[in-house]
Order: structure tokens, then sequence, then C-alpha cells
């Protein structure tokens, strides 16, 4: 995409697409506003992230999310980037690509693969998670992509509406140490400015990283979260927090960008307009209490 001087000017910040599909961005507030210039999906109306409540969300029986080779060590070797908007761990795909973790159930058609993680964080405590739950930030969320089997590549994925599943993981702050992370954070100095990159010389599974309650799940259509926006994903957020300490979040915020210490990566809560979100809820009291939904008719499943 090519910007004119006077553009980038009242941009106040320049806009890059390398390959064709990677952007160099900004998260700052009124740069979020002009993301539509990068690309015209970050104007559509399935866009992510969002404010999920809580009470608004429609109760459905389905099937748990199943997780395949999870308990599994990530197939060598993976490699930990600066993505100069993120901090992405990346597995190589090769002959140990038919371990590689895989979900599938929920409100999922068909089965889902490991693609990456990747984290967004604040500058303070009180935010750095994209989603929101009933009005509250999380200091980091975890992002964990898969991509659906139908496709064979993340460019195919991202052409269509089913072609990724979100797994979103929240984080809260405490004293102790969360030993499941150090793995990764013991890396971070190395991939401290942008485009750096390392090769980890150690494996783990990705169900380590996973200390929660994973019965209880939202789920709704959305998009990625950066540019180019693609309304191709469908987004399973747990609204129970894993953890992290003091120490180790600071680790986050050493990280840099090319505009700044890197943090405060999130972008801001978007509109729902005529979506619905759904919760798999485990009901103690009577199970006609809670609603059952047909999954023909909902019209996202595909």
């Amino acid at each position: 995409m090519v910007l004119t001087l006077n553009l980038i000017a009242v941009l106040g910040f320049i806009y890059l697409v390398k390959d064709g599909n990677a952007h160099r961005f900004s998260y700052k507030k009124d740069a979020q506003e002009l993301w539509h210039n990068v690309s015209k999906h970050c104007a559509g109306r399935m866009q992510s992230p969002i404010n999920i409540v809580s009470h608004r969300a429609m109760p459905v029986v389905h099937s748990s999310l199943e997780m395949v080779y999870y308990h599994n060590p990530l197939p060598l070797p993976l490699k930990l980037v600066n993505t100069d908007h993120s901090v992405s761990l990346q597995p190589e795909k090769g002959k140990e690509s038919i371990h590689m973790p895989k979900i599938f159930g929920a409100l999922l058609s068909g089965e889902y693969e490991f693609e990456s993680l990747h984290f967004h964080w604040g500058h303070k405590n009180s935010r750095g998670s994209e989603h929101v739950m009933n009005g509250i930030r999380f200091p980091v969320e975890m992002h964990i992509i898969h991509r659906s089997t139908k496709y064979g590549n993340m460019k195919d994925a991202l052409a269509h509406s089913n072609g990724l599943t979100v797994l979103a993981f929240f984080f809260q702050v405490q004293e102790k140490n969360n030993k499941n992370l150090e793995p990764i954070l013991k890396a971070f100095p190395h991939v401290k400015l942008p485009h750096q990159e390392v090769t980890l010389n150690e494996t783990f599974t990705l169900a380590s990283l996973l200390d929660t309650d994973l019965d209880v799940f939202y789920t709704y259509r959305g998009s990625l979260t950066t540019p180019p926006c693609s309304e191709a994903v469908t987004w399973i957020v747990f609204p129970d927090p894993l953890f992290l300490s003091f120490r180790q979040i600071k680790r986050f915020r050493r990280i840099m960008s090319q505009e700044d210490k890197m943090g405060n990566n999130f972008r801001s809560p978007q509109p729902l307009y005529n979506r619905l979100v759904y919760v798999r809820k485990m009901m103690r009291s009577n199970k006609s209490e809670q609603k059952r939904i047909d999954h023909s008719a909902i019209s996202w499943v595909s």
C-alpha cells in the first residue's frame, strides 16, 4: 500500500505492507481509528476484541472443547519472535506436524491445528488484555491461534469465515511466579528489540500453560485484532484467569517496539452489532433452566 507523504504526516506514523500481508501499525488510540486505511476489513461489523457481558451471553448446551496433543511436548525447533507489536511463539512445521496440537468440539466444525501463540499486555496492571470481561481489563491476555485443517496455510485460512479459532486466556498478577511460563519468559532478553528472534533449546506442553477451568467459556464470531483485521476467527474466551507474578510481568514491559517500550498493545473494544455471544456453562440447578439451541440454527457455525 502506497501512502503519500502528506497522509503519513496526518497519520503521525507509517503503515507498511510487506510481502502482501504483514503490516506495521500503531496501537495509539487515534491511530487505531485509522486502521481502515490499511485494510477495509478493520471497519467491518464483525470485529474483535469485544466487551463480554456475562449476563447477556446466550447459554448453549454443546460438547466441551477437545484438545489433542496438548499434553505432548511441542516439536522442536520453537522460535520466539519480537514482531514489533507482540512476542510470538511459532513452531516449525515439518514431519512432526502430524503431532501438532489440535482442537475440535464446542461449536467448531472440524479440526483446528496450532499455529502460534502471542501476548498482549499493559504498562499498568489495570489494563493490557484485549477482551474486556464485564467492563474489567486484565493485565495480560494470551492468544493461542489455530488454523482449520481444511486450509493448507494461514493465507488461505484468512480468506474464509471459519479459517481460524483463537483461544484467549487472561492473566492476573500475584506474588508467586508461574513456573510454567518460564520456558518462554527466560528467552525474552533475546527478543527485547524489534524483529529479534531466538530458537528455544527446550520444549514444553501447551497444556502446562493452561492451569484453569476449561469447561466454561464464551465464544463468538470475530476477527483478527490487528490489521488486516480479517473476519475469519471463531473466538473462544476463558473467563477464569491464569496468573503470573509481579516480577514476571516486568519482563513483558522490558520488550521494545520501534515506537517505544512495547505495552498497551491492545485494540479498543469493537461494537458487537447484531452478533451473539454464546457461553458454555455447567449449570448446578435444573437443566431445564439452560436454553437448548439447535446447532443448525446458529448461522456462523460452518
